[in-house]
Order: structure tokens, then sequence, then C-alpha cells
């Protein structure tokens, strides 16, 4: 049986019942996409400022209190149905009618039987706690699957610095060899040059004696011919020296070679097989405390002027080696003041996940840990770094000093709304946005 003409949504407890997560963010989501096509001044008044919104915006901004008055307020509840019936008329009269289509999603089907008060529709929601219950299944093997990627990588990294030391030892080995082989060649070399000296002695002596053959022809011939054969004979023991000598290094570079392209090709499969990326660094990498650290001499920056637009903002962070710094709390608290700061903390890394892997930025979130001892734990997603200020200093002067360390030139971009830190950020030669602006690039998606 549905609800009632008027618009009248269920009224009982089991009604009021605490919905799973994502029906209840699809029951906020239609009645958000529902506000815009509602006439205003039939809209309650704490929704009428939130209807000019976006819709994504509507469910992001204001889901707690469009889900507060669609519990509360009949009459807007019966608007929001009237548009579900008139946005989805065919999954609508299935539900009415308790026919639930089998390729229709369990969340959808179950939010709509909600909000139109179908007979039975708590049935509906138990699908999406089961298929809840299968995704966290199937999330904790994926976690466990990762323990072990992990300690497998782990494994091969030990098996790369082993391999890689002996490697070393290899080419220690070659370096030592190589000098040997040219030790040799060296002393090779001094043969051939007591070699050319012997023979250009042996031609001086071949021409005194022809100058002596006008007197002692017969002796001298015999003189000449004595000494052309050992003329002979010492140019080929030079043409074996040196023979020999460009075996010798012809020998001692192809070995060398060869070797050195054996390791070559050695650490390239390693690589490949393990797909490790390059080893890269920035200076927040290994961020500590530091004294006061402004631009060298010679290199004073120009101020900057802040960033306005969510364009400006998208084109800066997609310029190469970008580095965006967040002052955590001034936007958590700019977006989600309501909620506890520890889960101010985790939407708002879980939503600067996605922006890391789209621009390939580097991102930097800073906490202000001034008044506490210990840190919070925090898990921190694939791209994103997550810094504490140490006790009695302030989150502000980290983004100081961390900023302070990045290079003249480097398309630096710190989110904050205190002026003070966005002026000092400006004369130090570095972009800043206002935290509205950055939200809005986050909606914007």
């Amino acid at each position: 049986m549905s609800q009632s003409e008027d618009g009248d949504g269920p009224a009982t407890e089991e009604a009021r019942a605490p919905l799973p997560d994502p029906v209840r963010n699809r029951v906020v989501a239609l009645a958000a996409d529902a506000l815009g096509r509602i006439p205003a001044d039939t809209l309650p008044a704490s929704l009428r400022r939130v209807a000019s919104f976006a819709p994504g915006r509507r469910a992001r901004l204001a889901g707690s209190q469009i889900a507060g008055v669609l519990a509360t307020d009949a009459d807007f509840r019966g608007r929001v149905t009237t548009q579900v019936r008139l946005a989805e008329p065919d999954l609508v009269a299935a539900v009415e009618a308790g026919v639930v289509p089998e390729a229709a999603d369990p969340v959808e089907v179950a939010a709509v039987a909600y909000l139109v008060g179908a007979e039975g529709w708590q049935d509906l929601v138990h699908p999406v706690d089961e298929a809840l219950a299968q995704r966290n299944e199937r999330a904790e093997q994926a976690r466990e699957q990762a323990d072990r990627l992990a300690r497998q990588l782990e494994h091969s990294q030990e098996d790369l610095r082993t391999a890689r030391a002996r490697n070393r030892e290899r080419v220690e080995a070659l370096k030592a060899e190589n000098s040997e082989l040219r030790h040799k060649l060296a002393a090779a070399r001094d043969r051939a040059r007591a070699a050319e000296e012997t023979s250009a002695a042996a031609v001086e002596r071949v021409a005194a004696s022809q100058a002596a053959t006008a007197t002692a022809s017969g002796a001298a011939e015999a003189e000449v011919r004595r000494l052309r054969t050992r003329i002979e004979e010492l140019e080929g023991e030079l043409a074996a020296v040196r023979r020999s000598d460009r075996t010798a290094k012809d020998a001692g570079t192809l070995r060398a070679r060869l070797l050195l392209d054996t390791l070559l090709e050695s650490a390239q499969g390693l690589r490949r097989e393990l797909a490790l990326p390059p080893v890269t660094g920035t200076p927040a990498d290994e961020f500590g405390p530091l004294g006061d650290a402004g631009p060298t001499a010679g290199e004073t920056p120009r101020p900057t002027q802040p960033l306005d637009t969510v364009t400006a903002l998208r084109q800066l962070l997609a310029l190469p080696r970008a580095h965006l710094v967040l002052d955590g709390y001034n936007v958590t608290k700019t977006a989600w003041e309501s909620i506890p700061l520890e889960s101010q903390r985790i939407r708002l890394t879980r939503e600067l996940a996605p922006l890391a892997a789209r621009t390939g930025a580097e991102v930097t979130v800073v906490f202000d840990a001034a008044e506490r001892t210990e840190r919070p734990v925090v898990r921190t997603p694939r791209g994103v770094r997550v810094l504490f200020s140490d006790p009695g200093t302030i989150a502000d002067d980290l983004i100081r000093e961390l900023v302070s360390r990045e290079p003249v030139g480097r398309p630096v971009t710190v989110v904050t709304s205190d002026r003070a830190v966005a002026a000092d950020v400006q004369r130090m030669g570095h972009r800043c946005v206002g935290s509205a602006t950055f939200l809005e690039l986050l909606a914007s998606g």
C-alpha cells in the first residue's frame, strides 16, 4: 500500500528507524534534486537558501538538514514524493505494485519505497544491509591481499638489495681486472718503444755499413744482409708486440663491455619485474625543525596575488611538480564545522586522494596540534601527506616554515582563509587561495 495522496510519508516508529547510510544518502540526493523543481514559496524556510545551490552541493552541504525536514515536514515530503513520481514513474509504479525489477539498484529501490511509503518498504532495506556486509567482507579481503603484496614487495626489495651488493662486488672485481690490463698495456707500449729504438739504431748501422762498402764490399754486403735480416726480425717482433698489445686491449675492452651490459640488463630486468618507480624527493619529505629559511641572496621573490577562481587553481595544479599545501582545520571548519574534528580530518584526506591522483600534484595537509602532546592516528591516503604541528607550535607557523623550504619558482599553492598566513606566503613568491574556492574545486571534481 502506498502513501496517501496528500504526500504524508510513513508515520510509524518502524518507519522512522535509522536507514542504512547508502539508502539515506540516496533519499537525501533525490530530495536535493527535487528542491530545484519545487516552487520556492512552498519550501520550508530552512531550505529556501539551499534550493539555489546545485543539486550536488545541496546534498553535500545540507544533507542532514534535508533529511531532518523530510522526517518532520509531511507537506515537504509530499512535494518531494510528487517530484520523484514524475522523475521515476516506472520504478515508483513497480514499487507500489510490490514488483521490484531484478535489474534495479537495491539502494535506489529502497530509497524510492521509503519516500513513497510503499507497503513493506522496510523489507527492501535488508538487501542493502546484506550488500554492505558483502562489500565490507570484500574490502577486508582486499586489505589482506594488500598486506600480502606488501610483504612480497619487501622480500623482493631485499632480494634486489642483495643482487645490488653482488653486482657492486662484480664491478669492483672488473675495475681491478681493468686496472691490471692497463698496467700490462703500459708495459707492452714500453717494449714497443724499445723495439722501435733498436730498429732505428739498426737502420743507422746499415747506413754506416753501406758507406764502407766502397772498400770492403764483400764483407760489407754480408754485414748488410745480416743486418737486414736482423732488421726484419726486429720488425717482426715489433709487429708481434703491436698485435699482442692490440689483442690484449681489445679482449679487455670486450670483457669489460660485456660485463657492463650484463649488469645493466640485469638491473633493468629487476626494475621491470618489480615495477619499481624512479626515486624522487621533495623538500617536504624530510621536513623537520629548522631555523628561519627565507629566500637566499639574489633570489628575492615578487609578491603574488591570491587566486580567486577555480579555473586558475586548476591550471596551477596542472603545472609540473606542483605542490598544494592546505591549512587543514581552516578548510574543514569552512565546510563541515558541525561534525567532530576527527571526522573532519578523515573526510578531508579522503577527498584529497582523488585530487592528488587526478592532478599528479604533491599534496600536504597541515593540522594544528599545538595544545596536544599526542598525535591523532590518521589513515593517510595514497598521494597525500599529513603533518601535525609540534606542541606549542600552531599550524600557521608550520605552514610558513614548510613553504619557506620550497625553491623559488616552484608552483606552490597554499589553501587558507587566514589573511596573515596568506600575506606571508605571497611575500615568499608563492600562491594562496581561499578555503571556499578550494572547496568549489573539490565539488566540481
